[in-house]
Parts: C-alpha cells; structure tokens; sequence
C-alpha cells in the first residue's frame, strides 16, 4: 500500500466528494477520479459506494479507517526519519520524565537541546519505575526523575547518573480548606504506594506528622497534575513539586498549611545507559550536564 493511494482515500473520507477530494489533493477532479479507479484497478476491487451522496468508503473498507490513518501516519514518520537519515539530520533525542517533571522541568530541557543541536526532541512521561524500564528497553535515551536529597541510591551497574538541581515537594491546599483543618484530621490527596512518590510519603512524611494525626485519604493518583487539580479544587491537601504550584502560592490560589514544616527536598537527576554508542546522545548528556552543573 502505497502513501499516496492512503492519501487520495482519506482525503475523500474526510472531505465526502471526489470534488473536494481533488481540491484537498492540489488535481483535477478527472485525474483524481483516474488515480482512484488505478487504486481500485490494482487492489482488485471497488473501496467506494458512488451510488450514494456523498460519496462513502464501502462498509467493509470503511472498517479499516483507523488502521489506513495509522498506517498513513507511519508511512509519513519512516519517510521523514529515512529522509532525515540520508542527510544526516537523523539526530532525534527522546526523554522519559516523571509526570510533574515532564511539566515543569522538561520544557527548559527541551530549549537546550534543540536551540543547541536542533536535533528533534521526543518526551514520553510516566512513573518513575516506567521511566527506567523504558531506558533499559532502548526505548528512550535519557530519563529524569526525581530522587531523595541526601540519601546514597545504591550503585546501578546500568545507569550513570547526574544531579541537575533540586525541587521541594510541599503540602498546598486552598485556603478555605487550610481555614477548616482540625487538630488530628487531615485530609490528604494521596498517591500509590506502588510509585515512587507514594513510597516518599509513607517514608518521609507521614512519620513525621504529629503524634495522633488522622489521615483522611479523600482521593489517590499516581498522576502529580491530577493531585494539582484535586488540591485547587479544595478536596484536600497534596504534596507537589514546588515548580508546579509556585504561580498559586504567589497568587493565594493555594497555600501551605504547615507554614513550610512538612517540606520534602527532592533532586533531579538525569540518568542514561553506562553503554552509550550512539554520539547524540552522549551530545545531549554533556549538554544538559554542563547547563545543569
């Protein structure tokens, strides 16, 4: 199947006629309905029901619509990464970050990239843990995430690792929501135990709450900007990255309830493959290393 008979079908999906199609197409209407009958000629068989208006894919065709789109999609990813590599310019960098990171620290690490390769950047987000997986499946070249400040990770083999800064999870809630906190009842938006930031919780702030301190777990998420929108939305108080809430802590949208007491120091590393052959990629490590250092 080739790219443009994708290309001439699903420009008559998507604009109903072979009248508009042509249009779309930059062809006459003649030498467009010639290229869709030569597409029909060399499958074999008829793809459209002309008898209808406007014009549809036949009802068995019509069912592969989103395997043509997708298959179109690829078509057109192959061409540029093949035309890309023939010139040289196959030089595309691809992140895994945490979810608050892929927020709010990726955006600058993107800008130092491209502005100093113009390599294309690729960001794929998730947990921490997925994030690994995805670099030691070669999924991605680079990840960044967050670790506890202060605290000795043990030697990993297959990762090099370097702190580009630090970041503070801290409690916010709404204002209403800090005015209505009683002594020994808190109600928290949580995060699994299963994700690293979950694990921070039970490990580093929960034990040092006040003696007697009641958790009301009113939501969990392993998504740090669903904990965001439920904290804003005066459910109950969440830790977040201090990046991620700056503007409403300046604003008064949000406050910390604690006057900065229960404040956790995170750092942000950035970590790829001991093994690295690929020169890109070692590039934008001395990039980020040398404009986080």
């Amino acid at each position: 199947m080739r790219l443009d008979w994708l290309e001439d079908i699903l420009a008559v999906l998507d604009t109903g006629s072979f009248v508009r199609a042509a249009e779309r197409r930059n062809l006459t209407q003649s030498a467009f309905t010639r290229r869709i009958r030569a597409i029909e000629d060399s499958l074999g068989a008829p793809l459209f029901d002309r008898s209808r208006k406007p014009v549809t894919l036949l009802p068995a065709i019509r069912e592969q619509e989103a395997q043509m789109r997708r298959l179109a999609s690829d078509l057109r990813a192959l061409g540029d990464s093949l035309r890309g590599a023939a010139l040289g310019q196959d030089r595309a960098i691809s992140l895994a970050c945490q979810h608050a990171i892929t927020t709010t620290v990726s955006p600058a690490l993107v800008r130092q990239l491209t502005e100093a390769t113009g390599a294309s950047v690729r960001v794929r987000s998730g947990n921490r843990d997925e994030c690994l997986l995805m670099l030691l499946s070669g999924e991605v070249d680079l990840v960044v995430s967050y670790d506890l400040a202060g605290v000795d990770a043990a030697p990993t083999p297959a990762f090099h690792d370097h702190t580009l800064g630090q970041e503070t999870l801290r409690p916010v809630c709404t204002p209403a929501v800090a005015k209505s906190l009683r002594t020994g009842n808190l109600p928290v938006i949580t995060y699994p135990r299963d994700v690293f930031l979950g694990q921070v919780m039970d490990s580093q702030v929960w034990p040092r709450l006040p003696s007697g301190t009641h958790l009301h777990r009113k939501a969990e998420t392993a998504l740090t900007l669903a904990a965001y929108h439920y904290a804003l939305d005066g459910i109950g108080v969440a830790w977040l990255p201090g990046s991620l809430v700056a503007n409403d802590l300046a604003s008064g949208a949000l406050v910390d309830p604690f006057s900065g007491s229960f404040g956790i120091t995170l750092e942000i590393r950035l970590l790829r493959l001991r093994d690295v052959t690929r020169p890109g990629v070692r590039e934008a490590w001395d990039i980020l290393v040398q404009d986080g250092a």
